[in-house]
């Protein structure tokens, strides 16, 4: 399910996945590790919502 977030959010938006693991987690495999089947930790997971959440209200003004 955040795998599905993330991959829309990409599209959405027009980002790489390299920029948004960067960006959100300070992790640029984030994304690519993800796809392989990685399982993220319930602190990866709120800052994944919290970098969509803060991102869309940024963009949304």
């Amino acid at each position: 399910m955040l795998l599905r977030m993330i991959e829309r959010f990409l599209q959405d938006n027009q980002m790489s996945p390299t920029r948004f693991g960067r960006e959100c987690a300070r992790d640029p495999r984030l994304v690519l590790d993800l796809r392989r089947g990685r399982q993220p930790g319930d602190r990866v997971k709120r800052r994944v919502e919290h970098f969509v959440n803060n991102y869309r209200r940024s963009i949304s003004r």
